[in-house]
């Protein structure tokens, strides 16, 4: 799967996965570029690309003459030897804290050097929080201040000085935000103590190249955009059990034709009615297919094929519960996202159920749609990459459903990601990206895998039906 991080405004939102705890990482905050770069481990200490850091910064080659790493950076020249640590930068010799490293004409510097070589390069001073591995070169950083406004419900209010787009993820008592390429700095107490029972206090942590922000509380939280980035409210997330779902509509009372004339010929009888439409309750959408292979989950098995089983599965416990769904691909055929949004949307089902695999992980992720800045309809013409602003509410729901359902056997997480075509849907949408339970590739092939993860997707979507008919 590809993501595109996008800023949502005025919207509820979970987030797309951050990196993996085990992958060590550094980030770079400067006016140039903010980006962040993978770590090795050589010897005991951290380790990372040199080329990769100065790329961002600037002009930068490097090549490799006789036994030197010669490199360029603008008008600055770098002698580096393998084994050595020394280097030679703008005729001076600089002192590295560990050993140079060549790979693959790949130059490898320990991380805690930077503060001391990329000086040399850019000609201005650098700060590093070595812990944290992060890096900031004339950069004053991100602060941020946190107001509980005691609304009922309470709202945790945190205005930040500069546009921020973090990760966002929840979990039983508490909402993590994770800042990878945002400059944050804390501007107070690492914890702060707002004496509610919903909202009960907000952490800030610097780890591995990122910056997590806890808000934690006994209810589930969800968090919102607003004020182009710089704004994120939090606030308890609606209950399912406080939605209302109106009463059915009585049927209207039948006509009795009137009697006959006397003397006259009987009308003719009404003409019968078209038949009626199909009224779906679910889309079932396997992703990829066709010339779109998706993800290679191994030298044979492409996500595709995975996708489509998985989908199959759903569309058949639908099935069997009597639940009208319609599968979008059953085959081995290609669909644009414009195509599969269109053609859900002409169906008006009450939910739309994008079906997605992955190796990487355990267990299942629920996605609701990342939305971008809002975007202003024109008359009866809703802005297409924002149709599902209106069934946000909805999809949340069924996400949050699904994910209790599966969490009794499988391991689950919500989240959110500008993952089309969830933003185009007209209905209550979700995704499903399905990982080995067990960390197992062979997992994912397994039918008695495929049709429990099917099976407690149909039985939450069930238990919500009436609500999702409601939202149509």
């Amino acid at each position: 799967m590809r993501w595109i991080s996008f800023v949502l405004a005025g919207c509820w939102l979970l987030a797309i996965p951050a990196p993996t705890p085990e992958e060590k990482r550094i980030s770079i905050y400067s006016p140039a570029a903010d980006y962040s770069l993978s770590v090795t481990e050589r010897e005991g200490k951290d380790y990372v690309g040199l080329l990769e850091i100065l790329e961002p910064l600037g002009g930068v080659t490097a090549k490799i003459e006789g036994q030197k790493w010669q490199l360029r950076f603008n008008d600055s020249d770098a002698q580096f030897t393998p084994d050595s640590n020394k280097a030679r930068i703008r005729g001076r010799d600089v002192d590295l804290t560990g050993r140079f490293l060549l790979e693959n004409n790949r130059g490898l510097v320990p991380v805690d050097s930077l503060v001391t070589l990329l000086p040399n390069f850019l000609g201005i001073p650098v700060v590093f929080h070595t812990t944290a591995r992060r890096l900031f070169i004339s950069e004053a950083g991100t602060t941020y201040k946190t107001e509980l406004k005691k609304t009922t419900p309470p709202k945790l209010v945190l205005n930040f000085s500069s546009p921020v787009n973090p990760t966002i993820g929840t979990e039983p008592g508490k909402l993590t935000m994770i800042f990878l390429r945002d400059p944050l700095v804390p501007s107070g107490p690492e914890t702060v103590n707002f004496n509610d029972k919903a909202i009960s206090s907000a952490t800030f942590k610097e780890n591995n190249g990122a910056v997590e922000v806890t808000v934690n509380g006994p209810v589930p939280l969800l968090a919102s955009f607003s004020n182009d980035g710089r704004t994120i409210t939090i606030a308890p997330a609606p209950s399912p059990a406080s939605s209302i779902t109106p009463a059915p509509l009585a049927a209207p009372p039948t006509a009795t034709p009137p009697a006959p004339v006397a003397g006259t010929a009987p009308s003719a009888p009404p003409s019968p009615m078209p038949a009626a439409t199909p009224r779906y309750f679910a889309v079932v959408d396997a992703s990829h297919g066709g010339d779109e292979r998706g993800a290679a989950l191994s030298d044979k098995l492409a996500e595709k094929d995975v996708s489509l089983a998985f989908a199959q599965h759903i569309g058949q416990e639908l099935g069997s519960r009597g639940i009208a769904a319609l599968m979008l691909r059953d085959s081995d055929s290609t669909l644009t996202v414009d195509q599969r949004a269109s053609n859900a949307n002409s169906a008006h089902p009450a939910i739309y159920i994008s079906v997605h695999a992955t190796s990487e992980g355990i267990g299942v992720r629920v996605y609701t749609a990342l939305l971008p800045s809002a975007r202003e309809n024109r008359g009866p013409f809703v802005a297409w990459d924002a149709a599902q602003a209106p069934f946000l509410s909805a999809s949340q729901t069924a996400a949050l459903r699904v994910a209790a359902e599966l969490r009794k056997t499988i391991a689950v997480r919500i989240l959110a990601a500008p993952l089309r075509p969830l933003n185009n849907v007209t209905s209550a949408a979700i995704a499903i990206e399905v990982a080995p339970q067990t960390g197992d590739l062979a997992d994912l092939t397994s039918s008695n895998y495929q049709q429990l993860v099917a099976s407690s997707i149909v039985t939450a979507l069930a238990a919500v039906r009436d609500q999702l008919e409601s939202s149509r």
